[in-house]
């Protein structure tokens, strides 16, 4: 008889959940932990925007950031950790731990000899990348020669942060969220002192942030390894790719790769088309983007990162009510936060620019072209955060397939609206295009859950959403009524910018909740049973 474990079917007598921090005590921790993140990622982009504003340096460093990053999202925190998450907590709630650890050894060493070999190759041949995902730079080879030498350098990061994600995997799925929240801190923290510090030794300053990621790749993995040897799960690698649980990880990673990262893989298709168009145009992109993901980054993914382990579990012990339940509590949680989120993106787009990125080499031009793409970016925020929720719901049950077709015909959406609004709107049309496709991409979503029967409105919507209607009128009139124009925003200096803008969002929070309160939403509501 073998001796592997066998956790694909569904035990006879289902062991009860493993007991963990409730789901909203889980979120608002990471959330914590991912908000420090972005604040200091902006605080890396303001230091980015200071010394290198939006020109050939810029736009080159962030093509070559872009690419290992996007595969980052796109095989490590995307299709990999997907995969990996549901099928490790089918192991750890129908095996013991040494067939947990049988399978972390299986997985490191499998893994790690296919991102080793991708790595390698990808450095051979960084020119190749740089003209598949910045064909426009070929007209200039200063940017494409740059791009491609700041490419061999940030692409091994690749391989590092997907060690990360992996590490990170095991954590999440034994309720140890905090760890791999904090660990992006890293990331932003080197690239600020490679800026400040390593920067002004550099023959070319702009190289010093290539080498600021790959040491934050390197600090990020051994940052964690301490943690998994607190859980007796310091994986030995072994490659084998025979093992039950390997064949199934790469079985559902296949199909995933499409499924959990449409909004990835639109976004670099902006970029390719953005490198068409005048220079400026993808560092534009980049600065509304960065804002965009501040709410996504701290709410929507840290919900999703607290509820695909809890998913899976309820999955695994046959909970359908539970499962179901645990679904419509991320969807509430995610527009109780996501929509404020978007309207204020919208409303205070110039405003938010300008305080954060207009000094040293960024223009006023610059602030007014970022804050277009930055509203067309807030009107997809809803539909971006939706997508991070609800493609747990499959991914927890093993179903890889659903999000595939969904994700096609998004990316194919996406690409027809991106050449029907990039000639009227240039890169705010490649943003707009991205959004459109997003809400398409969740609609398709939510209609698969409810199609197979996971998705089960629990009591209350309507009043809800009244409640949310209500809410977010308040925030808008108080938006509204405090600004002040733009050009003042641009002529005031660092300081009063600074200043302006916490009020303004103080007011904001505080009309927004209040509003809620008084139309009797509890923070009790949103503690899942």
């Amino acid at each position: 008889m073998s001796s592997e474990p066998q956790p694909t079917g569904q035990p006879s007598a289902p062991k009860q959940l493993p007991r963990a921090p409730g789901l909203l005590r889980s979120s608002g921790l990471v959330g914590i932990m991912t908000m420090l993140s972005r604040v200091l990622g902006l605080v890396r982009d303001m230091v980015i925007a200071r010394y290198f504003g939006a020109g050939t340096a810029a736009d080159a460093f962030f093509v070559a950031f872009k690419i290992p990053n996007f595969l980052r999202r796109l095989f490590a925190e995307g299709a990999f950790s997907q995969a990996f998450v549901p099928v490790l907590s089918s192991y750890r709630q129908n095996g013991d731990i040494s067939e947990v650890k049988r399978l972390v050894d299986a997985v490191a060493g499998s893994l790690g000899l296919v991102l080793l070999a991708v790595t390698l190759v990808a450095m051979l041949g960084a020119p190749v990348l740089t003209t598949l995902f910045a064909p426009g730079f070929l007209a200039d080879e200063v940017k494409f020669a740059l791009a491609s030498d700041m490419l061999r350098i940030t692409f091994p990061y690749l391989l590092l942060i997907s060690l990360t994600a992996f590490a990170g995997g095991i954590l999440n799925s034994y309720d140890r969220f905090a760890v791999p929240a904090f660990t992006p801190v890293l990331l932003n923290l080197s690239m600020i002192a490679a800026a400040i510090f390593l920067a002004p030794l550099m023959e070319e300053p702009v190289m010093a942030l290539a080498w600021g990621v790959l040491i934050a790749g390197a600090l990020q993995l051994f940052f964690q390894l301490p943690f998994l040897m607190r859980l007796g799960l310091l994986p030995r690698p072994r490659v084998d790719y025979r093992h039950e649980g390997v064949s199934r990880i790469l079985k559902l990673m296949v199909p995933a790769l499409f499924g959990v990262s449409v909004s990835q893989i639109n976004l670099l298709l902006d970029t390719v088309l953005a490198s068409f168009l005048q220079t400026g145009s993808v560092s534009w992109l980049y600065y509304s983007d960065r804002l965009a993901e501040l709410p996504l980054g701290v709410f929507g993914i840290a919900i999703a990162t607290v509820i695909l382990p809890s998913l899976s579990r309820k999955h695994a012990a046959a909970s359908p009510d539970q499962f179901a339940a645990t679904l419509d509590w991320a969807v509430r949680a995610v527009l109780l936060i996501g929509l404020p989120a978007a309207v204020a993106l919208a409303l205070l787009a110039e405003p938010l620019i300008a305080t954060l990125f207009h000094y040293g080499a960024v223009t006023d031009r610059d602030v007014a072209m970022s804050a277009q793409s930055l509203r067309a970016y807030s009107a997809g925020l809803m539909a971006f955060m939706l997508i991070k929720v609800l493609a747990p719901g499959f991914f927890a049950r093993e179903d890889t397939k659903t999000p595939v077709k969904i994700g096609i015909i998004a990316m194919v959406a996406n690409m027809a609206f991106n050449l029907a609004l990039i000639v009227p709107l240039a890169h705010a049309g490649l943003a707009l295009a991205t959004s459109i496709s997003a809400w398409l991409n969740g609609y398709l979503l939510w209609r698969g859950l409810r199609k197979d029967g996971v998705w089960q409105s629990q009591s209350g919507w309507p009043k809800f959403l009244v409640q949310l209607a209500f809410a977010n009128a308040a925030l808008a009139v108080v938006i509204l009524w405090l600004n002040v124009p733009v050009a003042d925003w641009l002529a005031a200096g660092g300081p009063q910018r600074a200043t302006d803008m916490a009020i303004l969002v103080a007011a904001g929070v505080t009309a927004y909740f209040v509003a809620l309160v008084l139309t009797g939403v509890r923070l009790r509501h949103f503690r899942q049973k």
